[in-house]
C-alpha cells in the first residue's frame, strides 16, 4: 500500500497525509499536537474541553448546523483528546469530502466560545466525569495512569471536578489561540479522494501562526493503588508496566508477547485464570502509547478476596514465558498479530487512527512496514522482555468497601 500513500508539508505548516482507496468512502482526521499532558494540573482536562467547545458553534455556524450538515449526507463527525493530540474527524460518501471539510476547518478557524454555551459544556463534562467514576471498569484505567505517572499527567485527561468546574470562558479562550495553528495540524485522508485538490483547499483554509507547544516532562513511577468503593460487587485490577516506546524495536516485540499470552481467548493467562479457574468473567489487555510514553496493561474483573490470587497468576504466566514459549507459539502470535493487522486495516477510521501515532513516532509510512518489523523478533527477544516485566511493575485495584 506504499505506493499509494502520499505526504506533503504546506506553506502554512500544516502536513497533508493521504492512503488512496477505492471504494467510495472517505475518513478524514485534522490533528492537533496537543492534549492532555501539555497542562498542568490546575487546568487538568482544558484539552478535552477545547475538543467539546468546538462542536458548540462557529461564528457562521450553530452546534445543530455543525452536526446536520454531516449526518444528512449519511456521515458521521466525532473527535477524541488523547495525552498527545486531539483528532476532529469524519468519514462520509467521497463526493462529500469538501462538505466534511468546511465543518472542520470552520470549527477549527472561528469557534464561537459563547459564554452561555461554554457553562452549559462544563456541565456535561463533569456529568462525563462522573460517568467514569461510576463505571469501575473504566476507571481503574485512570487509576493506573496514577500509578504509573508523576502529576500532572497521572491525573487524567478528562481532568477533575474541581480542575473543570474552576476555568473560565475567556481563559480557555486564549488558551486555544495559544495552542491551537497549523503548524501543530496534521490532516489525514483514508479514501477515494483528489490529494492535490485536498492539499490546495487546506493550503487556503489555514494561514501560519507560529503557535510553539511546549516541552513534555513526563515522569515515570511504579505504584501500588487500591481504592475501596461502596456500590459495587466486583473487583477490578489492572497490572501495568511501562513499555518501549513506539519507535524502539522491542514495542513490537512486546506485541508478539501479548498475543501469546494475554490477548484473546486463546491466549495463556485466558485460558488459565477464566476457563482452568473461574476466577473472571473478563480478562484483556492493552498497549497505550503516543510519542513520549508507553504502558502496557493487564486487566482482570474478579471477586475482592481473589485480587492477589490473580497477581501471583499474572506474574506466574510471565515467568513461564521462558520455559514455554517455543517457535511455533512465536510463528501463531506473529501469524495473529499480522490477521488483526489486515482485519482492522479494511475500516478506513481505523488506519486513519494508526497513521496518527505512527507519524507522531516514526512517520506514517512506517505503518506500511508493520509486517517486517513484526517478522524480525526473535524468540529470545520476547523472553527477555518477558522477564524484565515481572522485575518492575505497578497495580491498580478498585474493589468492594
Amino acid at each position: 500500500m506504499k505506493e499509494r500513500f502520499f505526504r506533503r508539508k504546506l506553506k502554512n505548516g500544516m502536513t497533508v497525509l493521504m492512503e488512496k482507496r477505492e471504494l467510495p468512502v472517505v475518513s478524514v482526521g485534522i490533528i492537533n499536537k496537543f492534549g492532555g499532558a501539555f497542562e498542568d494540573e490546575k487546568v487538568k482536562g482544558i484539552a478535552h474541553v477545547i475538543e467539546h467547545l468546538l462542536f458548540t458553534g462557529t461564528k457562521t455556524r450553530t452546534h445543530e448546523d455543525i452536526s446536520r450538515e454531516i449526518e444528512k449526507k449519511g456521515g458521521i463527525l466525532n473527535a477524541f483528546t488523547a495525552n498527545e493530540v486531539t483528532n476532529f474527524w469524519f468519514k462520509l460518501p467521497s463526493e462529500h469530502i469538501f462538505a466534511g471539510l468546511d465543518i472542520l476547518t470552520d470549527m477549527l478557524s472561528s469557534p464561537k466560545f459563547d459564554e452561555v454555551k461554554f457553562e452549559k459544556e462544563k456541565r456535561v463534562i463533569l456529568e462525563e466525569i462522573k460517568m467514569y467514576h461510576d463505571s469501575p471498569d473504566r476507571d481503574v484505567y485512570r487509576l493506573i495512569e496514577e500509578a504509573l505517572y508523576e502529576k500532572p499527567f497521572g491525573v487524567g485527561i478528562i481532568g477533575t471536578k474541581e480542575s473543570v468546574s474552576s476555568l473560565k470562558r475567556d481563559f480557555v479562550k486564549k488558551y486555544f489561540e495559544e495552542h491551537y495553528s497549523p503548524e501543530n495540524y496534521i490532516a489525514i485522508i483514508v479514501g477515494n479522494a483528489d490529494f492535490e485538490k485536498v492539499c490546495e483547499y487546506l493550503e487556503n483554509k489555514f494561514e501560519k501562526r507560529k503557535v510553539k507547544l511546549k516541552e513534555l516532562n513526563i515522569r515515570k513511577k511504579n505504584a501500588q493503588l487500591k481504592e475501596e468503593r461502596s456500590g459495587i460487587d466486583q473487583a477490578h485490577l489492572v497490572f501495568a508496566v511501562h513499555s518501549p516506546l513506539a519507535n524502539e524495536k522491542e514495542y513490537y516485540v512486546l506485541q508478539v508477547l501479548d498475543a501469546y499470552l494475554a490477548e484473546g481467548m486463546s491466549s495463556k493467562m485466558f485460558l488459565k485464570i477464566r476457563e482452568e479457574l473461574g476466577l473472571a468473567y473478563s480478562i484483556r489487555s492493552s498497549l497505550n502509547a503516543e510519542k513520549s510514553y508507553s504502558y502496557y496493561t493487564i486487566y482482570v474483573g474478579t471477586t475482592k478476596d481473589k485480587v492477589d490470587e490473580v497477581k501471583k497468576l499474572i506474574l506466574e504466566e510471565f515467568l513461564k514465558v521462558e520455559k514455554e514459549l517455543g517457535e511455533k507459539e512465536l510463528k501463531e502470535s506473529k501469524e495473529r498479530l499480522l490477521g488483526l493487522r489486515k482485519i482492522s486495516s479494511e475500516e478506513s477510521s481505523s488506519v486513519m487512527n494508526a497513521l496518527i501515532y505512527e507519524e507522531l513516532t516514526e512517520g506514517a509510512e512506517n505503518y506500511y512496514d508493520y509486517e517486517k518489523n513484526i517478522s524480525k523478533v526473535k524468540l529470545a527477544d520476547v523472553k527477555k522482555i518477558a522477564k524484565k516485566i515481572v522485575k518492575s511493575y505497578s497495580t491498580a485495584e478498585i474493589v468492594p468497601k
